[in-house]
């Protein structure tokens, strides 16, 4: 994947998970953006910190004391139809669906998964 597009990809990744929290009281969840890093801070001072890797072409997230590593993956036939960002572990976990149950987890909210 060239730089571009990664670039691309991982913005549109860190906006939806910004936008999945818009309407979460900054109270319980806050959330800060500054470039490639997304922090969220929750009401008992625990963090999860995403932010991109651009030398590897990945998105990394940590937050309670674990950390993972997701590629971009190409959907449908030949690529086309989308993708998403998956660990590179194979384990199938995906990033926004990680991000909910972090929050899940630490916030006691659930959060749509678009």
């Amino acid at each position: 994947m060239d730089e571009p597009t990664y670039q691309k990809l991982a913005e549109v990744a860190l906006r939806k998970i910004e936008d999945m929290l818009a309407d979460v009281d900054a109270e319980v969840v806050d959330v800060e953006r500054s470039g490639d890093v997304l922090t969220l801070t929750f009401a008992r001072g625990t963090k999860a910190i995403l932010n991109t890797q651009r030398p590897t072409r990945q998105i990394w997230l940590a937050a309670n004391a674990r950390a993972w590593h997701f590629r971009y993956e190409e959907g449908g036939a030949g690529g086309q139809g989308g993708g998403r960002w998956v660990d590179d572990k194979g384990h199938g976990i995906e990033l926004l669906a990680q991000v909910a149950a972090i929050v899940k987890e630490s916030a006691g909210i659930d959060l749509p998964v678009t």
